[in-house]
C-alpha cells in the first residue's frame, strides 16, 4: 500500500516538475496559477489534470482545442514516479530516502532543461547546492570530504570551461559539477563522471552512425551528468568495488 501511495506520490511530484520546467524561463510562479493549453490558453481543468492518467483518457490531446500535448508531460510524470519507488524499495522511508527524493528532483530538471535548451540554470543549482550539502552533512558525509567533492567536480570542469574558452562545456556545468560532488561525495563523484562519460561517448557515436549528430555538433551534458548522478545514489559502491576488483585481479 505504501509503494502504491509513494508512486502516486511520483507522479504527481512529476506534473509539478513540468509546470517548473516550463515556468524557468517566465516570471510566473511555479506554485500559483492554473495550468493551461499552450495552443489554445485555455485553463485545464482539475479531472483533466490528473497526472498521467488524464493524458492516456485524453489519448494526448486538449480536451478544447484537439491539439497535442507534448509527450514530455506524461513522460517526466512516469520517470519521476518510477524514481521515487526506485528509491522506496532501495533505501526504504529513511532520512537518506527523502533526501535522494529531493536531490533527483533537482536532477530530472536539469536534465530535461538542459536537453530542451542546452541550459543549466543558476536559479535550479544553487538552491539544489544548498540543500545537498546540509543533507550530507546530517547524513555524515563529513565536511571537508564535501568541500574537498564540490571543488574537484566544479573544478574538473572549470578546467574544460578556461582551455576550451567555452567551447567544451558551459558555466552552468560547472555548478552541476560541484552540485554533483556536494550530493554523492568525492569517492563516489568519480564514479558518476566515468559514468556520466561514458554513455555520453555511446550515446554520440550512435548519434553520428545514425546521421542524427555531426563530430563537430553540441550535445547537452547535464542529462548525461544528471542520470549518471541519480544512478550512482545507488549502485555507486557495487561499481566501485567491481572496478577495484578489476585493477587487484
Amino acid at each position: 500500500m505504501i509503494s502504491v501511495f509513494i508512486l502516486f506520490l511520483g507522479l504527481t511530484v512529476g506534473s509539478f516538475l513540468n509546470v517548473v520546467i516550463f515556468r524557468l524561463d517566465t516570471k510566473k510562479s511555479v506554485i500559483f496559477g492554473r495550468s493551461f493549453c499552450l495552443q489554445c490558453n485555455k485553463k485545464i481543468k482539475w479531472y483533466d489534470n490528473i497526472p498521467l492518467f488524464s493524458f492516456l483518457i485524453l489519448k494526448g490531446k486538449c480536451r478544447n482545442c484537439k491539439n497535442k500535448i507534448s509527450w514530455q508531460y506524461p513522460l517526466v510524470e512516469l520517470v519521476t514516479g518510477l524514481i521515487f519507488i526506485w528509491l522506496y524499495f532501495s533505501f526504504g522511508l529513511s532520512f537518506r530516502f527523502f533526501s535522494y527524493l529531493i536531490f533527483s528532483c533537482f536532477l530530472l530538471v536539469i536534465f530535461v532543461y538542459d536537453l530542451k535548451t542546452y541550459y543549466i540554470l543558476d536559479k535550479v543549482t544553487i538552491p539544489a547546492i544548498v540543500i545537498a550539502f546540509f543533507c550530507n552533512l546530517y547524513l555524515g558525509l563529513g565536511f571537508w570530504n564535501l568541500i574537498l567533492a564540490a571543488i574537484i567536480g566544479g573544478g574538473f570542469f572549470a578546467i574544460q570551461y578556461y582551455f576550451s574558452k567555452g567551447k567544451w562545456v558551459g558555466g552552468g556545468d560547472i555548478r552541476l559539477g560541484a552540485l554533483m560532488g556536494l550530493m554523492l561525495g568525492w569517492k563516489f563523484l568519480l564514479v558518476a563522471l566515468f559514468l556520466a562519460y561514458f554513455s555520453g561517448a555511446i550515446i554520440g557515436v550512435i548519434l553520428i552512425i545514425l546521421n542524427k549528430k555531426e563530430m563537430s555538433s553540441a550535445v547537452p551534458f547535464g542529462p548525461f551528468l544528471s542520470a549518471a548522478t541519480f544512478i550512482t545514489f545507488i549502485y555507486g559502491q557495487p561499481i566501485l568495488n567491481w572496478y577495484l576488483n578489476l585493477m587487484y585481479v
